[in-house]
């Protein structure tokens, strides 16, 4: 019994047959002292069940935790002794008269002053070999992701949610922490991770990287090095040594991710403020898209940005005031487009949030590309990075930051836009009463977004928004935006006088797009005979022209929507002649498109560089299969798409 640390039975008498008493509580130790002191060492000592202060209990429990997180950090249950051992070293320790915690404290306490190491166990004793390779290096209580240490624990239970490696993460980092950086785990277990990978490809490449595990263990020793290790995708990088080992043009998508074991990817807890679990699992990306909200709230919370003019020149504002310069941060390419410096601000955390201030002109200051957010940890000061935006707020704009670069771009190119709008009052008002043909093209425009019951179509009032929105970018906002008051006034002048130019530019491409979908619109109206080829050629529209595509697509596409409209008309011009090839042809591009919709749903919608350009890739195949004499920019076909798809995308 764990509270009287001692060994009970329940005693029964009988007397000629009759049950005098039975269930009485006994010490067995008076009864049977050579069981009872067996069952004592067994449950109490090594099975930990006595709660005690005695200081060798304690010890021992603490080593035995230490061998069983080696045996979790390596994914090996040989390790720590078995049972048997411990129960060996009490046994041989412990006089043959101890059989109970009360008598246990008495022979200790006289004992232990002769003898400090008494029931001590030695960390040899209780492991069968050295662990070696288990270090804290190796096997980190803690890694960086987002620029905040985050703690990790390890589990061997295969099958198990949390089998592998698990990390908590706070939610206001969530959206920061890089998949490919998540890829790599930790340095003790990549070799796993890429022995399980290389077993994943086909026989041919496969075979000449035999014997695997060696061949594992020198290709994760090269990307173990400092300058290599978390840095760019592991798949990529291990792409590069095995056609360098192979000679052969191996694929990304040879490697079969979905083959591998549940441990070869972290599990991730995110935390709240309070330390509660808001979600949990693999998939950093459906996290992402879940939380991905919460976690933005919680990292402005966090930084309550107010950027008052002294503090957004580049400089660092310590907490005493004082300022320094700040390194140069490398940028991704959608902070690139911001400015052309790299112009960092630190703001020490405040205490509450704060809202920002409401701006009808650049009075703010200069806006840096990058915060550096300082905050207190467990192992020290640690540093967040965020990326302010002008925020369209209407009749003027506001100043939030964001923990997303791509966020924040996209959120400040149409702050930016308010801001010229704001300073060209005048001049908008008369573009909006002189778009040539608005009406014409609004007839047309009416028709996007449509339901089937005649509800829901585009309005003038949204075409002639987009039309001057779109204006403005082209004569204002070429890369790289203004980040400061000068850039902006300079910039401001220099587009007045294009403006309206630009402006009938603007219309007449998007008029021309109009009238080609109203054609193309009619075409699959009147193609009742080829069904299938209409519904595909309908879906086709809708995703081209939601009703805001003329901001939506970049203005290099849209150049191309004509011709993609032309194509959808004279596919169904010649279905008639010849049905089985649009089939045929329908049936090749088909899987191509449901692999990039399906990854799209994924991410929410959200669509890298690599994926918007296999996006236009499957239009111009399109055009090839459908309306050849149209031509392409560049040659495409399945097989190009494929590879395009395994290099980059995939």
């Amino acid at each position: 019994e764990k509270k009287a640390a001692e060994v009970v039975a329940l005693e029964r008498a009988t007397l000629y047959g009759l049950v005098i008493y039975n269930g009485r509580r006994m010490q067995y130790g008076r009864v049977d002292p050579v069981a009872a002191r067996e069952i004592f060492i067994r449950e109490a000592l090594v099975a930990g069940n006595w709660e005690t202060r005695l200081r060798f209990l304690e010890a021992n429990r603490k080593l035995i935790d230490q061998v069983q997180e080696l045996e979790h950090k390596s994914r090996r249950q040989d390790v720590l002794v078995d049972d048997e051992l411990i129960f060996a070293f009490y046994d041989q320790q412990l006089p043959a008269d101890v059989c109970s915690g009360r008598g246990l404290e008495v022979w200790y306490q006289a004992e232990v002053r002769r003898q400090p190491q008494l029931l001590l166990l030695a960390r040899e004793e209780l492991m069968r070999h050295e662990a070696a390779g288990i270090t804290t290096s190796a096997f980190p209580k803690a890694i960086r992701l987002g620029g905040i240490d985050c703690a990790v624990s390890y589990l061997h239970e295969p099958g198990d949610n949390r089998d592998g490696l698990n990390v908590s993460v706070p939610l206001f980092v969530l959206n920061q922490v890089s998949e490919d950086r998540c890829e790599w785990l930790v340095p003790g277990m990549l070799k796993d991770k890429v022995q399980s990978l290389l077993k994943t490809l086909h026989q041919r490449p496969r075979s000449r990287l035999v014997p695997l595990p060696e061949t594992a263990a020198r290709m994760a020793e090269q990307m173990s090095t400092p300058q290599r290790f978390g840095h760019g995708s592991l798949t990529d990088a291990l792409l590069q040594l095995v056609r360098e080992a192979t000679s052969l043009e191996v694929m990304r998508a040879d490697f079969k991710l979905e083959m591998l074991a549940a441990h070869n990817f972290m599990h991730f807890s995110v935390l709240d403020e309070h330390g509660r679990q808001l979600g949990a699992g693999r998939n950093l990306g459906a996290l992402k898209a879940n939380l991905g909200a919460q976690a933005r709230g919680a990292f402005q919370a966090l930084a309550a940005l107010k950027l008052p003019a002294s503090q957004a020149s580049g400089a660092t504002a310590s907490p005493n005031g004082a300022a320094h310069a700040l390194e140069k941060v490398p940028q991704t390419k959608a902070q690139q487009a911001r400015s052309t410096t790299n112009t960092v601000a630190t703001v020490p955390v405040p205490e509450k949030p704060k809202t920002g201030q409401r701006f009808t002109s650049w009075t703010f200051g200069e806006l840096p590309e990058l915060l550096e957010i300082h905050r207190p940890g467990t192992g020290g000061p640690q540093s967040l990075l965020g990326f302010p935006a002008l925020i369209d707020a209407g009749d003027a704009v506001t100043l939030e930051v964001f923990d997303e670069p791509a966020v924040a771009a996209q959120r400040h190119r149409t702050g930016l836009r308010r801001l010229f709008a704001l300073q060209l009052k005048d001049a908008l008002k008369y573009l909006e009463k002189n778009i040539p043909e608005l009406q014409k093209m609004g007839a047309a425009y009416m028709q996007l977004g449509k339901a089937a019951d005649g509800s829901g179509g585009g309005t003038l009032e949204q075409l002639r928004e987009q039309i001057i929105a779109l204006a403005i970018e082209r004569a204002f906002m070429q890369s790289p935006l203004p980040a400061s008051e000068q850039e902006f006034v300079r910039r401001l002048e220099e587009g007045r006088a294009r403006l309206t130019l630009i402006t009938q530019e603007v219309a007449r491409l998007a008029g021309s797009i109009l009238l080609e979908f109203t054609q193309a619109a009619r075409k699959v109206r009147d193609s009742r005979h080829a069904a299938a080829a209409a519904d595909d050629c309908a879906q086709q529209m809708q995703r081209l022209l939601p009703r805001s595509f003329l901001l939506q697509t970049p203005w290099a596409q849209l150049a191309h929507f004509t011709r993609y409209l032309k194509a959808i008309s004279l596919r169904l011009d010649k279905y008639r002649a010849d049905p089985a090839r649009d089939t045929a042809r329908a049936a090749e591009l088909r899987p191509l498109e449901q692999r990039y919709w399906r990854v799209l749903a994924e991410r929410k919608g959200v669509a890298d560089e690599r994926l918007q350009e296999f996006r236009w890739l499957l239009e111009e195949l399109r055009v090839s299969f459908f309306a050849q004499e149209l031509r392409t920019p560049q040659p495409v076909s399945v097989k190009r798409l494929e590879k395009a798809w395994s290099q980059n995308a995939g």
